[in-house]
């Protein structure tokens, strides 16, 4: 049973999203600040429970979303859906720029809230044991360890950074749909106007430039082009 994290101070949402998740087959563990989101995290990094996946809500006493965001490559490893206010589109591409894997805003459809945490954890769960071997060159991408190096130096990538470079890698040279992306990296079908997989290429591609001045091209209403 897959084991979440859900930090929103919202307590009755939560105690109702709590019982949806526990009918559906997913364990809830239920925090209302973001310095309890922490706390529990540091706890998780060290012993059990080891969380698979963390819901994340921006707007929270103590220490909001952002700021738990921030301090998440510090403290462990894990894939985040962030539960942004409808409208409030900034906070969900600052979100997106700091690592969140994915987003839903309030107030959420349980169901729908239950097929984004299962498509994030199936993705996660498949690029673990996905070991089709990948072209050699000056990106190398451990599946094993998830470890991304380029000329032999490691770069620091998000989970869903890393599942986009082996999507590209394995179709180097050609353009890919914005659509197989998202459905392939993703998870979920493109819709109008989300701009998630274009924010996470766009911190991928700061990264690389580095090393390639456009290691990702843009291809104009087709998709995306690794040259690196």
């Amino acid at each position: 049973m897959p084991n979440i994290l859900l930090g929103d101070d919202d307590e009755e949402l939560t105690q109702l999203l709590q019982e949806y998740l526990h009918n559906h087959g997913i364990q809830c563990d239920c925090v209302h600040d973001g310095e309890a989101v922490i706390k529990k995290l540091k706890m998780a990094s060290t012993q059990v429970p080891i969380y698979d996946l963390l819901v994340l809500d921006i707007m929270m006493p103590k220490m909001d979303g952002l700021s738990v965001l921030r301090q998440l490559p510090n403290i462990i490893d894990i894939p985040v859906i962030m539960l942004t206010a409808k409208g409030e589109e900034i906070d969900r591409i600052i979100g997106l720029e700091l690592g969140a894997d994915d987003y839903i805003t309030k107030p959420c459809n349980p169901r729908e809230l239950l097929a984004r945490i299962n498509a994030v954890i199936k993705r996660t769960n498949a690029a673990v044991s996905d070991h089709t071997p990948l072209p050699e060159g000056r990106l190398h991408l451990d599946q094993n360890q998830r470890i991304c190096q380029i000329d032999g130096i490691e770069l620091q990538v998000t989970g869903t950074e890393f599942d986009l470079l082996v999507a590209l890698l394995k179709q180097k040279g050609e353009v890919v749909s914005k659509e197989w992306l998202s459905e392939h990296v993703l998870q979920r079908e493109l819709q109008p106007f989300d701009r998630s997989l274009d924010v996470h290429v766009s911190r991928l591609r700061k990264k690389l430039q580095p090393f390639h001045d456009e290691p990702i091209k843009a291809v104009r209403g087709k998709g995306y082009q690794l040259v690196l």
